[in-house]
């Protein structure tokens, strides 16, 4: 979709603000002790080893294992692990997409997107099966019915795998991680949609929990491998859990995993600057937990960090052009909103429940522009005062650029390394130019 709107020179004259009043940018750096799994094969093997009921398999049954849509650096790997030592036993393991409406709801949109973050046949070494079949196992509290996918129940057993963390819609003892895995990904579409309007009615908090453990009940799952991962996106711990104490074991391996969660360093901003948003970074596209937005039904907004405007820049291709979670920014760059799916963008609201979240914001035709508007948009006397930081995504808040009014701030903290500065640069197109972050260029 190509957007006509007024051009960039139309639109940076609405005000006085020229692109030389911006203060001067920082390149910082938050300085953490980041535990991380120095073998990650072994680790998983050990996890695989803390789950009882797999030793109680006879040779040749079937193991179906969970895959997501999330971008979890150290996932390619424990799968293979995973399967590599279930092979080993004489079992037969298959992976299955578990992501709900993710991938458009399709299977082959759906082994696209596990293609996408390298989980291939090739590189785990068994099937993948990708049907959205369910079946109705049973039914909640309130006489909602509870689905699984059917190539979960034809397995002889069932094997979590998944990150676990804080959720970027809700809070309660269990958010995002082995329970949610189960519900929503062998719920697939179907369960998914069901499962978010529970949840629109009675609360994540409340409906995860119960609804994991009727899935536990009512399906072969024997288990769960949960990986907590650092600030730097490498996983600090690797743990095997039996289906038997989910329910008590992932409260305690999600409070570890908040201890290690990244935070951008500043609470009270302008403008932030978010390169690229997309599914493999977040459900939401922007983890709502690290730009202090939710904007979900029946949740409560989150008290920090303040920010006035946010701008993103562009779409990740592993998105295939979902961009749920775009209604958290407040400006978009002209590529983003050129690059949305809307009809994978809709399927995916449909599924989650809350239509505010795909609402497209102002858009820009350039990333001068949103900087230029910035200083109109957020109440600052002058443009030289914006508090404004950039990041590369919201998986790697802790290492940025920001004006010179929040430099001077962090400048005397124990935690944070500041290593060059220059002024905004733009190349003849309105750019952004700087690098240090990634991608330097607006290439998504």
């Amino acid at each position: 979709m190509e957007f006509e709107f007024p051009g960039r020179d139309r639109l940076e004259s609405t005000n006085d603000v020229e692109l030389s009043d911006l203060p001067r940018a920082y390149r910082i750096s938050c300085v953490r002790d980041y535990p991380t799994v120095s073998n990650v094969t072994a680790a998983t093997i050990d996890a695989v080893n803390d789950i009882p009921a797999l030793d109680e398999l006879e040779p040749g049954s079937t193991v179906g294992i969970t895959a997501g849509s999330r971008g979890i650096e150290d996932l390619p790997a424990v799968l293979e692990a995973i399967v590599s030592e279930l092979k080993s036993r004489g079992l037969d393991p298959f992976v299955f997409p578990a992501m709900g409406s993710h991938g458009g709801a399709t299977p082959e949109g759906q082994r696209e997107t596990l293609a996408t973050l390298d989980i291939t046949p090739d590189r785990i070494g068994c099937e993948i099966k990708s049907s959205l079949a369910v079946e109705q196992v049973g039914s909640d509290s309130t006489g909602r019915p509870v689905y699984a996918a059917e190539d979960a129940l034809d397995a002889d057993a069932v094997l979590l795998a998944n990150r676990i963390k804080l959720h970027t819609d809700f809070e309660g003892d269990v958010e995002s991680g082995l329970c949610k895995m189960a519900v929503v990904g062998l719920g697939k579409q179907r369960g998914a949609n069901n499962m978010h309007n529970a949840a629109l009615d009675r609360g994540f908090a409340s409906v995860i929990p119960e609804w994991a453990g009727i899935l536990i009940e009512e399906t072969p799952i024997v288990g769960g491998v949960g990986i907590i991962e650092n600030a730097e996106e490498q996983a600090a711990e690797i743990h095997g859990v039996p289906a038997k104490d989910l329910l008590e074991v992932e409260p305690e391996l999600l409070e570890r995993s908040k201890e290690l969660f990244p935070e951008l360093p500043v609470d009270d901003l302008d403008l932030l600057v978010v390169d690229k948003m997309g599914k493999e970074i977040s459900g939401t596209g922007l983890d709502t937990n690290v730009i202090g937005r939710v904007k979900f039904q029946g949740q409560i907004e989150l008290d920090k960090p303040s920010l006035s405007r946010v701008y993103v820049r562009s779409l990740t291709p592993p998105s295939h052009g979902n961009a749920l979670g775009v209604g958290l920014a407040d400006l978009v760059h002209r590529d983003l909103a050129s690059d949305i799916d809307f009809e994978d963008t809709y399927v995916n609201i449909v599924t989650s429940g809350e239509p505010s979240r795909a609402k497209l914001p102002f858009v820009v035709p350039s990333d001068a522009t949103a900087f230029v508007l910035s200083a109109s948009m957020t109440g600052v006397t002058s443009a030289s005062d914006l508090r404004i930081a950039r990041i590369k995504s919201t998986l790697t808040p802790e290492e940025l650029w920001v004006s010179e009014p929040v430099a001077e701030e962090l400048a005397d903290r124990d935690d944070i390394r500041i290593h060059e500065d220059q002024p905004w640069v733009f190349d003849e197109h309105g750019e952004l130019e700087m690098g240090g972050l990634g991608e330097s260029q607006h290439d998504g």
